[in-house]
């Protein structure tokens, strides 16, 4: 079983590898109890969303972490995949406008990406 941060930082990964826009990694921990991190990223597209989604879940049940659950918004424009410990929001750019968690969750940690990818692409 991983850790919180290490589920953090594979799904990260996976979303990397699978040219997932804009993520960014949230530890919300110390501001709520919902979780410990949210991930947020951009899919092209709502195929390349569920592509995401589909990726993500994938390599974590490979690491051995169950899905707790996955909702979608119709028109796959927005996706949002639980593992208990870290909750991963993909949307498209035009969803991702909308809602702007970064926004709301401000006074989260911003944590480094360097620290999971060090030669990812910054924004």
């Amino acid at each position: 079983m991983l850790t919180a941060k290490q589920v953090a930082y594979e799904t990260t990964k996976a979303l990397d590898a699978k040219k997932g826009v804009g993520i960014k990694l949230l530890r919300i921990d110390k501001v709520s109890s919902l979780a410990d991190y949210f991930i947020i990223c951009t899919g092209t597209s709502s195929t390349h969303v569920k592509t995401l989604c589909d990726y993500a879940e994938l390599t974590l049940e490979n690491c051995g972490e169950k899905l707790l659950g996955r909702e979608g918004h119709r028109g796959n424009s927005w996706e949002l995949l639980d593992f208990g410990s870290v909750v991963v929001h993909v949307f498209t750019d035009e969803a991702r406008k909308f809602y702007d968690l970064e926004r709301l969750w401000a006074d989260a940690e911003f944590v480094d990406l360097k620290e999971v990818i060090p030669e990812m692409d910054r924004d």
